[in-house]
């Protein structure tokens, strides 16, 4: 059985904590919780008091005494555990975004490439956007003309996020762009390819240096087609973190509100059909109550899908890379990401896109 070790035992790290004791539990995977670590020790020991494991005193520690490390902590210190496991040989699920900026998240994604890996976009294990992104492949509705992504949550420092480190932007890097859309532009990158430019404006209403909380971005394609994305942290507490997309093509429209699951409706001259993706099987295993299934299933599934690929990979070479999606598509959308800060720093100027810088 591996022994997964969990670094960051805030949100997200209690999340992937309470997603892997299910699929433990559910002998969905051979593998198990095995050691907990955080800056602060008395979270380490809570989560591994309620999902499985023991609290590592170090980080040192941790990595000498599992065999895959989930990295979960806050942004800025994802690299100095990347390394530490990767420097092991060990496998590692990093959660993004990779670093709190382009220069730190390529140096992130370097050494992740050294091993077997994988990166916490979650919107590629919805299949509403594998349908989405079938049928803009087919081009059986020809070409993509126009898409508007909006993505809105409230400010992630309260609530049931419980942790304050989003507001800080030693931690951070920025606020709403880079911590929550680098998912939607990760999404549109994946559906639309590359832009020929990025065009964006940002701005912080919440007294936090750093951290915007409005974005509003626009991807222009060489085509001539655009997507647009408004990215918004606001103080809505009774608000759930929602996303609304639609995606104009020469011959249909697609869109949804549920960003696992769907339905992704789709309108044609003939009228509209609704796809509507379906919880794995595994599913009915996990013993949670129905309210959650769904959550837990979303992350399961990419949790899955990285221990079943480093279970049967057979070793060394043979699995690096193997996760989906690897940190080849995380550090294209932060170079996206990138373009959209330095366009907003400009006072909104369009940037040119390299995707190979």
């Amino acid at each position: 059985m591996m022994r997964i070790g969990l670094v960051g035992c805030g949100h997200i790290g209690t999340v992937h904590a309470y997603v892997l004791q299910q699929l433990t539990e559910a002998k969905l995977v051979d593998a198990a919780l095995a050691l907990t670590y955080d800056a602060d020790p008395d979270r380490a020991a809570k989560v591994a008091r309620r999902h499985g494991g023991a609290a590592a005193a170090t980080l040192p520690e941790l990595v000498a005494g599992v065999d895959v490390v989930w990295v979960c902590t806050w942004t800025a210190a994802h690299l100095e555990a990347v390394e530490l496991a990767v420097d092991a040989g060990l496998p590692v699920f990093c959660e993004k975004p990779l670093g709190p900026d382009l220069p730190a998240a390529t140096r992130v994604a370097e050494r992740l490439e050294r091993v077997p890996h994988q990166v916490g976009l979650v919107l590629r294990a919805s299949p509403v956007f594998q349908h989405a992104a079938d049928i803009i492949a087919s081009g059986d509705h020809g070409r993509p003309m126009a898409t508007v992504l909006r993505d809105d949550q409230y400010f992630p420092i309260q609530g049931f996020y419980g942790s304050t480190w989003r507001k800080d932007v030693t931690q951070a890097g920025g606020g709403t762009l880079i911590e929550h859309s680098i998912h939607d532009i990760d999404v549109l990158h994946w559906l639309l390819g590359d832009p020929a430019t990025v065009t964006a404006r940002t701005s912080a209403r919440f007294g936090h240096p750093g951290i915007e909380d409005t974005a509003a971005v626009t991807f222009g394609y060489a085509d001539g087609s655009v997507a647009q994305l408004t990215s918004v942290w606001h103080q809505v507490l009774s608000r759930e973190s929602g996303r609304h997309v639609e995606i104009f093509l020469e011959g249909a429209t697609l869109w949804t509100d549920d960003d696992y699951l769907g339905p992704l409706h789709v309108q044609t001259t003939d009228g509209t059909e609704q796809l509507m993706g379906e919880l794995p099987d595994w599913a009915g295993r996990l013993s949670v109550p129905e309210l959650y299934a769904k959550s837990i299933a979303h992350y399961g599934t990419a949790a899955k899908g990285f221990l079943d690929a480093l279970a049967g990979g057979g070793g060394g070479d043979a699995v690096v890379g193997v996760g989906y999606p690897g940190a080849d598509a995380a550090l294209a959308a932060h170079r996206l990401v990138d373009d959209a800060y330095r366009s907003a720093a400009a006072g909104g100027v369009p940037i040119e896109h390299d995707a190979a810088r």
